[in-house]
């Protein structure tokens, strides 16, 4: 183990009663729930950027965080590799996620970039052979240089579209080197400032034909892990084209590709959208597109995505009751996207911060799987809808054209009074499982 975390412990379950800091009072990865082990159900993935490359600035403030692998060299991506694996094994990680950028030096040239990238995930590779943790999914970072300042897949440089394809290409090929079970496309920078100078039906149709060629490309390749998107409004764009689930969903029916991409969906970025995390969830279950999470949570007084660890088990519980009732995980898992505070400076911080997100997760988890085993929402949504359950509700709405259902209500003298849809009563159920 390196040095950095020195003196700390691997976290063990210790039960409701610890009290130690970094011990896991409700997250009992051998512990069955719904007939499933809860590790195999919560799937978590610790995410390289924010744990071990984001160097603790805000847009207010640089740099707070002194790391030893913080550097531009290969040793310092080795460095980093040491580390992060050290983390893996103190939390029992079976997951991590990575960008291009996160794990490799910046290299002069495209090649060189690509050529650190091949090195550096053979390292990880080898790493990986004695590890439990796995790739969740891997990713490029299309965002931070400035050459992806007006978007990449919709940016209007030619060349810059072919940077961004070649480096998505090369992330794609890391990815499967290391086993990933998905590729996540996160158009951070895919929007605009102003129409003055956008075009959208060009960019719509770049972007468009740049996801096709991300699909085309796993199936000549053989990849068979699932292609994400990743929503993300407003921030760093104004008016972002990957907005939420149901524009990403408009997205890929415009260009035929709903069958083949489903969403990576961020509790963070929901709050941004003006949606609950547990509406994008359900939405996206609807929609047949759900596919894996970025667990996190945003500061509600601040208007910009703040990337905390999750601390709201309620929060949680009905983000993964839409999870379950969707049939849980397949490829996907749950993404710690989610970063220390500023002032949060020693390894032990670090440690912590997972420990304490993974257990609200697994309170969460244990309500949800509660509430979905004993049915009790589920008796309520049941009784509300019942009357499209009838032969006649059912006629009406497959068979009937509008004339026949006014002569209906004419003939029948219809007046129908509303019904209570028991907002308070529902809400306070939850409250029991909490």
């Amino acid at each position: 183990m390196t040095s950095y975390f020195d003196g700390i412990a691997p976290v063990t379950y210790e039960g409701p009663d610890s009290t130690s800091d970094l011990a896991y009072r409700h997250y009992d990865p051998d512990e069955v729930v719904m007939g499933k082990r809860m590790e195999d159900h919560l799937r978590f993935a610790v995410a390289w950027w924010h744990s071990f490359a984001w160097p603790g600035g805000d847009p207010f403030g640089g740099q707070t965080f002194q790391r030893p692998w913080f550097g531009d060299t290969m040793e310092h991506a080795r460095a980093k590799a040491d580390a992060a694996f050290d983390l893996f094994a103190i939390l029992g990680q079976p997951f991590f996620c990575f960008h291009d950028f996160d794990i490799r030096p910046e290299g002069a040239s495209f090649a060189e970039s690509a050529s650190n990238l091949d090195a550096i995930t053979d390292y990880i590779g080898q790493k990986m052979e004695t590890s439990k943790t796995k790739l969740l999914w891997g990713t490029a970072n299309l965002f931070t240089h400035r050459r992806f300042m007006s978007g990449a897949a919709t940016n209007p440089d030619p060349d810059v579209f072919a940077y961004a394809a070649a480096t998505v290409k090369s992330c794609m090929d890391a990815t499967m080197k290391l086993g990933g079970q998905n590729y996540v496309l996160w158009g951070g920078r895919e929007g605009y400032e102003t129409l003055l100078n956008t075009d959208l039906t060009r960019e719509a149709e770049q972007a468009g034909a740049f996801l096709s060629k991300v699909v085309d490309y796993k199936h000549k390749t053989g990849f068979k892990g699932t292609i994400l998107i990743e929503p993300k409004p407003q921030e760093p764009s104004k008016h972002q084209y990957d907005y939420d689930t149901a524009t990403v969903y408009g997205f890929l029916k415009r260009f035929g590709l709903e069958k083949e991409v489903k969403l990576n969906l961020e509790q963070g970025h929901a709050i941004l959208a003006g949606h609950s995390f547990e509406h994008e969830l359900a939405m996206a279950a609807s929609l047949g597109i759900l596919g894996s999470i970025d667990m996190n949570r945003n500061d509600y007084q601040s208007g910009w995505d703040t990337d905390q660890f999750p601390d709201s088990p309620r929060e949680v519980a009905l983000a993964y009751y839409e999870v379950l009732k969707a049939g849980g995980f397949t490829t996907g898992g749950t993404n710690f996207d989610a970063k220390l505070r500023r002032q949060s400076l020693d390894p032990v911080d670090l440690v912590a911060a997972h420990v304490g997100g993974m257990d609200v997760c697994a309170r969460g988890l244990k309500a949800a799987a509660a509430m979905l085993s004993d049915g009790v929402l589920e008796t309520h949504r049941a009784a509300r809808y019942a009357g499209w359950d009838t032969p006649d509700a059912k006629k009406m709405l497959k068979e009937q054209s509008l004339a026949e259902i006014h002569d209906l209500v004419v003939a029948a003298d219809l007046r129908p009074e509303p019904k209570s849809g028991r907002q308070e009563i529902l809400e306070n159920v939850v409250s029991r499982y909490i």
